[in-house]
């Protein structure tokens, strides 16, 4: 592995990456198919504080110095603890090489354990937020423990990575994880027909899929995310379909987190080729589905809400969260169902004349020191002037739902939010072809690992993953 110079470019209304490896030739890719959309997140961009929690110090230099170490810009906003690599199903598509590498990787709880302690100890804000990633974690017997040692460290959101087949398999088993502690199912789910998953997972996983919602529902695990892994020619003509299947059991599933192929090095350069999915064509894609109901200004990417922390965080003196991610890792919107057509939140709130007034108000909070009295009657006579009534769903009193947000900056206070809506993402997970340093720097999603070490979710993928798991597997044979 050698970091090499690149040249990101604009060619054809694309944006390219272009770099030489002595050693394995020129690679150009397409970074964004659209470089309007790249010029527009380019934009909105932060780069956040000192994370004061250091597990490595700069030797060689980014990215061989992870982590986190001194050059990142980004706190952990989701920690990804991989609990095992064992996993039923054997997909070609799996970043994480479940049942490929031919021995078994799993951490006991004493050092997982440790990997929560050290999470739970960054600065100046603590990881809020936990997944437990695989292979598939509900493989460990053990794994409703795990669930509640998490929920025992305080973690706020605590999910599990899941293909769903031993959800599928016992209402009981969810009622327990429920129990435990576990908030969020984020259910690998590919699309609506069965050739989807006849490519992508090697058979027709559907029924599983439909089944572990169903019992899920059942057991009161009412936060189901689903996850496709989007794939031009398998999958892509189908996300119009997996939005409306998500609009219809909205009592429980409040996401839908798009994530175009990521190629880890199992495909070849023609597969790249013909698979290969950008951000901006995600956004093309669910334009053309939904019949211009829902179309690409109606996203913007993560740090786009940062007011949002900056104003929370002067109300209430408690420092906040810091969506500090690169701006061109991923995008999200809001959309309300209203007559059972898609509403997005952009279409009745100025959210950009709403970012721009709490941005403000946070520096004069705390450039004044007004009182919160005065700040919140502030607050009750401006921010209903971003919202158009006329457009808005009439179910819900939309002004209120943000007043409380911002008032309350609590986790009841952003699910209330959440269960009126649908959670609509796309995170473009980088690979070794279009890795690009100035991203990984700015990363909010980590993996917590057996040494102490917090690694960038791109770089552990790319990089470290087979290292890590050699280093600390239990030792070689049938998984």
């Amino acid at each position: 592995m050698a970091v090499i110079d690149a040249s990101i470019f604009e060619e054809a209304g694309k944006v390219m990456i272009e770099k030489e490896c002595k050693e394995h030739g020129k690679f150009k890719e397409v970074c964004w198919s659209d470089s309007n959309f790249y010029k527009k997140f380019e934009r909105i961009g932060h780069d956040g504080g000192d994370t004061k929690i250091q597990t490595s110090e700069i030797k060689k230099g980014c990215p061989y110095d992870c982590g986190l170490c001194p050059d990142h810009k980004t706190m952990t906003l989701l920690a990804n603890i991989d609990v095992t690599n064992r996993c039923n199903q054997g997909c070609p598509t799996c970043f994480a090489n479940a049942l490929t590498s031919g021995y078994v990787y799993e951490p006991s709880i004493g050092q997982i354990e440790k990997m929560m302690t050290v999470l739970r100890n960054e600065r100046p804000v603590p990881c809020p937020a936990i997944q437990f990633a695989g292979g598939e974690p509900t493989t460990r017997e053990d794994f409703q423990e795990l669930v509640a040692m998490a929920k025992d460290f305080g973690f706020s959101q605590i999910q599990v990575a899941t293909n769903g087949i031993k959800l599928a398999s016992s209402v009981e088993y969810c009622r327990r994880l429920q129990e435990a502690g576990l908030n969020t199912v984020y259910l690998q789910f590919d699309g609506v027909k069965s050739a989807s998953y006849m490519h992508a997972r090697g058979y027709n996983a559907l029924p599983a899929k439909l089944g572990a919602i169903e019992n899920c529902r059942r057991a009161g695990l009412t936060s189901i995310v689903l996850v496709p892994t989007l794939i031009k020619g398998v999958n892509d003509d189908q996300i119009g379909d997996i939005v409306r299947f998500a609009s219809k059991n909205l009592d429980v599933i409040k996401g839908v987190n798009v994530q175009p192929v990521s190629f880890v090095g199992r495909n070849t350069k023609e597969e790249r080729g013909k698979q290969k999915i950008t951000i901006p064509d995600f956004f093309k894609l669910i334009e053309e589905q939904t019949n211009g109901e829902i179309i690409g200004d109606d996203f913007y990417p993560v740090p786009f809400v940062m007011p949002v922390s900056h104003f929370v965080e002067a109300w209430s003196g408690r420092q906040q969260v810091e969506l500090t991610v690169h701006p061109h890792c991923g995008a999200a919107t809001y959309i309300f169902i209203k007559n059972g057509n898609f509403v997005p939140i952009t279409r009745f709130i100025d959210v950009e004349g709403l970012m721009e007034f709490l941005d403000s108000s946070a520096k004069e909070v705390n450039r004044s020191k007004i009182s919160r009295l005065i700040t919140m009657k502030k607050m009750l006579r401006e921010v209903p002037k971003f919202v158009d009534a006329r457009r808005a769903p009439t179910e819900v009193n939309i002004t209120k739902m943000l007043v409380d947000v911002l008032r309350k900056g609590s986790i009841a206070a952003t699910a209330e939010f959440h269960r009126n809506t649908l959670f609509l993402g796309v995170m473009h997970f980088q690979d070794p072809y279009n890795i690009d340093l100035e991203r990984v720097q700015r990363c909010g999603i980590h993996y917590a690992v057996p040494d102490g070490r917090i690694i960038p979710f791109c770089t552990y993928n790319t990089i470290y993953r087979p290292h890590i798991e050699r280093e600390y597997c239990k030792g070689r044979g049938a998984i």
